[in-house]
């Protein structure tokens, strides 16, 4: 295809609620351009977008796909998001290489929570935006109570540019045009005047519009009390300055599935929605900020890595500076790597069109570069720049895995890599002392296909379980205990006796009239915790220097898995303070296991508990399901901290013990009908409840703890 400059190209993420017909619009998009010369659809699972076998199955969007039509010489470069809650990680990485998003909502359902979440990524991205009502020729389409819904929930700044002629039509009013757009079941347009019907609202609005645009000009606002309307080049232009500084949000209507609508929004998107050279420089963590120059030194973004069946890995990117071409070398600024570019490709789902040249603003794919991941930034050699990596979100949902079959586990492994390369937001964690593999994500549905990849893409068939939490083991008191370990075999015996007080480390020592310090060391386990060792041997009793790190190895061994429940130990201070030892038997093997030994006996004397970790939790409700989200938490030991808003959402924020929050992301769509969702970090560790430790303990007893 040809070479489209950077005044020519367009960038649009296609975001909102999942049904809202966002893949069915993109493929409009294409076949009214004339790149399709036949509509797929979702039911059929034969779009250009969602092409995966797991979107086919399901009947809706997985992956963000990219695509491009050319339209009226430009090219209008579309990012396909998915709208289900669970794939938040593509919305937001589409937002951060698009220019502008538009915003589906179904006409006759309304906000929904798929466009107030991809709302809230667009915000924090700040590109402009604007709303497309879409299925309007449905029979219960409501216009004026969607407008009144956009209008509540995301300002008064969303201004109407078009309106149906009616409930069920194929007609559009365009207020900015004052002409009657007319679309036969072909999806061909007629342009006239509006009916007489319609004259008076869509006069109202008209004036509204011209308002709102002159309101954020101080030209045009003369301009408009000079003549008291503006022009059609006028509006346009205002329009085009108002959505770039983000203070106004268009809202036009189509019908995808009958391509009403659909080639005006493209000339709309070709006249209106800004240049790649008008937007701010891309924000950096190193480097001299870059400019959408198309002169500049190349630099280009990768924004994900794909694997496409019997082609390998597509690395995704955007063009942020200069232009690129087969050939070129730049370097990895994270890895140091030199990559070589192989054929550039513009991309339409699963099919490839090669480009002889990409130039700034552009987004193409490549063969994937060998060195080079998600959020890598490439520049010339001796031009060093990195761009600020794409924030994907932290785990809302986490399952163990592990191999439904023995002997599948390195095919579970190269998965999981693969899997993770591929959707960042996927976080695989492994827990050496929990013995298990955790995968976190934004929820079940996720994890599903996750699984679903796993089993058709590796062929490993995998098992979901309840992960095992991190408890620990402590002491609120202090004890003293002796052991003696004394063993005769015949030969060479084993003899080893020590004395020695355990207590939790929150204090400073204060040493009895009868122990003496000599020497303190602390040390930190491969668990995290820390453990202070005392020496306060005298007179010889033990030779520490021969015997003091086999007493800390038994120690350790008997904190690995602690006294009360099996779980490592933490924050104790472990004092040597006598005993004895044998001129011949005395050796490394006795001092480790005594020390194994008394230090059970002692910490089982200084009043041990269960340590649970508690998490810091922001739950995001809208108001009207903050009481029943309260309620719940209530059942789950939890703290409340307090209530706050943010944006369309209150905010409860709460303190709740790790073990409460599985599949907390489930309950919580449950309970706000789709519309909550959560985000948690770890706080700190506490002691639990007298009866839920024993409650524990006798599951642990009986094997039967997760």
């Amino acid at each position: 295809m040809k070479v489209y400059d950077a005044a020519h190209i367009r960038n649009i993420a296609l975001a909102g609620h999942q049904g809202s017909g966002k893949t069915s619009l993109a493929e409009s998009m294409l076949f009214v351009a004339g790149a399709l010369n036949r509509k797929g659809t979702v039911e059929t699972g034969t779009t250009v977008s969602d092409y995966h076998a797991s979107e086919k199955e399901r009947e809706m969007s997985v992956f963000t796909s990219l695509l491009h039509v050319e339209w009226k010489d430009h090219k209008i470069n579309i990012l396909d998001t998915p709208g289900y809650p669970d794939f938040a990680g593509e919305v937001i990485a589409a937002m951060r290489v698009a220019d502008s998003a538009l915003f589906l909502i179904n006409a006759a359902e309304g906000v929904q929570v798929g466009t107030e979440l991809a709302w809230e990524s667009g915000k924090r991205t700040n590109i402009p935006a604007m709303f497309v009502l879409n299925h309007l020729d449905r029979a219960d389409s409501d216009f004026e109570s969607v407008i009144s819904q956009i209008q509540d929930r995301f300002g008064r700044s969303a201004t109407v540019v078009q309106l149906p002629a009616g409930a069920g039509t194929r007609s559009i009013i365009d207020v900015l045009l004052m002409k009657q757009l007319t679309y036969d079941d072909g999806g061909k347009v007629t342009i006239g005047e509006i009916d007489e019907a319609f004259q008076e609202r869509a006069t109202e609005l008209h004036n509204e519009l011209v308002e709102n645009i002159a309101e954020n000009d101080e030209g045009l606002m003369e301009l408009y009390f000079e003549k008291g309307t503006l022009s059609e080049d006028e509006m346009r232009q205002g329009l085009h300055n108002a959505m770039l500084a983000r203070q106004l949000f268009p809202i036009f209507l189509t019908s995808a599935t009958g391509d009403v609508g659909v080639g005006r929004l493209m000339s709309f998107i070709d006249n209106v929605l800004p240049r790649p050279s008008e937007m701010p420089p891309a924000a950096v963590v190193s480097g001299d900020p870059v400019k959408p120059d198309p002169a500049g030194d190349p630099v280009v973004f990768i924004y994900r890595i794909m694997s496409e069946h019997h082609v390998g890995d597509y690395s995704f990117f955007r063009v942020y500076s200069g232009s690129i071409k087969q050939g070129d070398d730049l370097v990895n600024d994270q890895t140091g790597a030199t990559e070589r570019f192989g054929q550039l490709f513009a991309i339409n789902g699963h099919e490839r069109e090669p480009v002889t040249e990409m130039v700034a603003g552009d987004i193409g794919a490549l063969v994937k570069l060998k060195n080079t991941h998600t959020n890598n930034t490439l520049h010339r050699k001796g031009k060093p720049v990195q761009i600020l990596p794409i924030a994907f979100p932290s785990p809302r949902y986490t399952a163990a895995i592990r191999a439904a079959n023995e002997g599948d586990e390195d095919k579970l492994a190269q998965g999981l890599h693969q899997l993770a390369e591929e959707d960042p937001s996927l976080i695989i964690t492994h827990d050496a002392l929990l013995n298990q593999i955790v995968l976190g994500g934004q929820g079940e549905m996720q994890l599903d296909i996750a699984r679903f990849r796993l089993k058709n893409r590796f062929g490993v068939d995998v098992e979901f379980y309840r992960p095992k939490v991190a408890y620990r083991e402590t002491v609120r008191g202090s004890a003293r205990s002796k052991y003696r370990h004394k063993k005769q075999t015949g030969g060479a015996g084993q003899f080893a006796e020590i004395s020695m007080l355990v207590e939790s480390t929150d204090s400073d020592f204060k040493a009895p009239p009868d122990i003496k310090v000599r020497n303190t060391d602390s040390v930190e386990t491969p668990w995290g915790a820390k453990v202070e060792f005392i020496d306060a041997i005298v007179g010889g009793v033990i030779d520490m220097r021969r015997f003091g790190g086999a007493i800390q190895k038994g120690v350790l061994d008997a904190m690995q898995e602690g006294p009360v429940a099996g779980y490592p130990v933490g924050s104790v201070r472990v004092v040597t303070f006598d005993g004895g030892m044998h001129s011949v038997d005395s050796n490394e093997a006795a001092f480790k296991s005594a020390a194994r030994n008394v230090f059970r006996d002692a910490f089982n004397q200084s009043k041990p508990v269960v340590l649970e970790p508690i998490f810091d939790v922001e739950i995001l409700v809208p108001d009207a399901y903050t009481g029943e989200v309260m309620g719940d938490l209530n059942t789950r030991r939890a703290r409340i901290q307090g209530i706050d808003a943010e944006g369309v959402f209150q905010v409860v924020k709460a303190q709740v013990p790790e073990a409460e929050m599985h599949r907390y992301s489930t309950v919580i769509r449950s309970l706000t009908h789709g519309r909550g969702l959560h985000r948690y970090k770890f706080s700190h560790y506490e002691p639990m409840p007298r009866n839920v430790q024993d409650k524990l303990v006798e599951e642990s007893a009986e094997g039967v703890v997760a």
